[in-house]
């Protein structure tokens, strides 16, 4: 759908103080019009203001409120919309400064995940952290907040001499404990299935990276190729914050070196710390990762910003220690001749064009069973189990029965034949 066609819903002014602390102030205010485009908003103006501190009280400087002021009155804005958090008493006084709805940064992106969440667990998360944001920002809220007391249980007799206010922190603090009960039981069934899939002892590996870096195509792309089912495909778009939910598809190459694939919930600047809190359940799914392949916007001149932020939520997340492949993708709109591996953890290709999807399988199949070896079994007849464990999670090189049991030669994962050693009668080297 091209920009004009595109119905805005509100009129959104931005705006943004520069402390000279933030390398990128203007990439930041260029991906908030984009965050408020994605909430089909149409972006009427920016103000900036450079400041040695912000504005205790105001965020920005009194001068700059009345200029916001008559601005926002003079393009009809519906909202404002600022670059950073505010705190609590910060939205209340620039409401009632401006006469305006007030904004920030990460009411914005709360919002943009509240239309995405489409999967139970998804929507749970996001109004978990929605109603976390709200909490300490009740005053000002009124009236995007239901006023409507309970005609029975526990509020029914203490309603009537009480503030609105207390009666609307006491509501969310009760359906936050309930998602949270909720959320519990969503997260050990994400826990059992994760398990399952630690038994197997076939190798995780999760796409991460900044939103709209191109996680949700390489996924698809793979799915196409070695699945072939549709239905297995996830919900890919050219937006930020397509995909919310964690989806994992088992990858097999047909040559004994499957792994299971997870798409992830994309990165930005300034990710809500209550965003990652809420969804650390679906993220774990990354912490338990045995590789990362770290997808990354090639064609986005603010691409190494992007790396800078993917890394340091990594870090906060304590995944930082992963072994990493950096995925340049899109990089047919800026290179001639893909695709092109520069080593073993670095690839420029294109998802969507499918170049280079071979060379990046060797490099995670590389980096998967960089400690494969070929080893000489002698499994006992009365070990059949071990046998078909063996055959099932290795590649079979040769297979003979001999009077003693099966003498096999295996290409297998140190994992396994540390496990089996007892019954290694040759073990070779690769």
């Amino acid at each position: 759908m091209r920009e004009e066609e595109i119905e805005f819903k509100r009129r959104a002014l931005l705006v943004g103080v520069d402390t000279g602390e933030e390398e990128e102030f203007e990439t930041s205010m260029e991906e908030l019009a984009n965050l408020a485009k994605a909430c089909d908003m149409e972006v009427v103006g920016i103000i900036t203001q450079k400041l040695e501190a912000i504005h205790k009280a105001l965020y920005i400087g009194k001068g700059k409120v009345a200029e916001t002021r008559e601005f926002a009155k003079d393009m009809e804005a519906d909202l404002v919309i600022f670059d950073n958090a505010l705190s609590p008493s910060q939205m209340r006084n620039l409401q009632q400064e401006l006469d305006l709805e007030v904004m920030d940064r990460t009411g914005l992106i709360l919002d943009i995940f509240s239309e995405r969440a489409k999967t139970r667990e998804a929507k749970l998360q996001v109004e978990t952290a929605k109603l976390q944001y709200m909490l300490p920002r009740l005053v000002g809220l009124h009236d995007a907040l239901g006023r409507q007391g309970g005609a029975s249980g526990s509020l029914s007799n203490k309603g009537a001499g009480e503030k609105k206010i207390e009666l609307d922190r006491r509501k969310i603090e009760h359906r936050i404990s309930e998602l949270r009960k909720e959320l519990e039981e969503v997260s050990r069934e994400r826990e059992t299935q994760r398990q399952k899939r630690v038994k197997s002892a076939i190798p995780r590996v999760s796409l991460v990276g900044y939103t709209n870096a191109g996680k949700s195509t390489l996924l698809n792309t793979l799915v196409e190729r070695f699945i072939g089912d549709e239905s297995k495909k996830v919900f890919e778009k050219d937006m930020v914050f397509a995909t919310l939910e964690t989806s994992v598809r088992l990858i097999d190459t047909q040559e004994a070196r499957p792994f299971y694939l997870a798409d992830t919930v994309g990165f930005i600047h300034k990710l809500p710390h209550g965003l990652i809190k809420a969804f650390r359940s679906t993220l774990d799914e990354v912490k338990q990762a045995d590789l990362l392949l770290h997808v990354v916007d090639y064609s986005d001149e603010h691409h190494k910003q992007h790396i800078k932020v993917t890394e340091e939520t990594l870090k906060d997340m304590e995944a930082g220690g992963i072994p990493v492949i950096y995925v340049y993708n899109k990089a047919d709109k800026v290179m001639d001749k893909l695709p092109h591996v520069v080593n073993d953890q670095q690839i420029f290709m294109s998802a969507k064009n499918g170049q280079g999807i071979e060379e990046l399988l060797k490099l995670i199949c590389d980096k998967l069973y960089a400690d494969n070896k070929e080893v000489k079994f002698l499994i006992p007849y009365d070990k059949g189990s071990i046998l078909s464990y063996l055959l099932e999670k290795g590649k079979a090189v040769s297979q003979e029965y001999v009077a003693d049991g099966v003498r096999l030669v295996i290409n297998c994962q140190k994992r396994d034949y540390e496990k089996y050693k007892e019954y290694i009668v040759e073990e070779f080297i690769d």
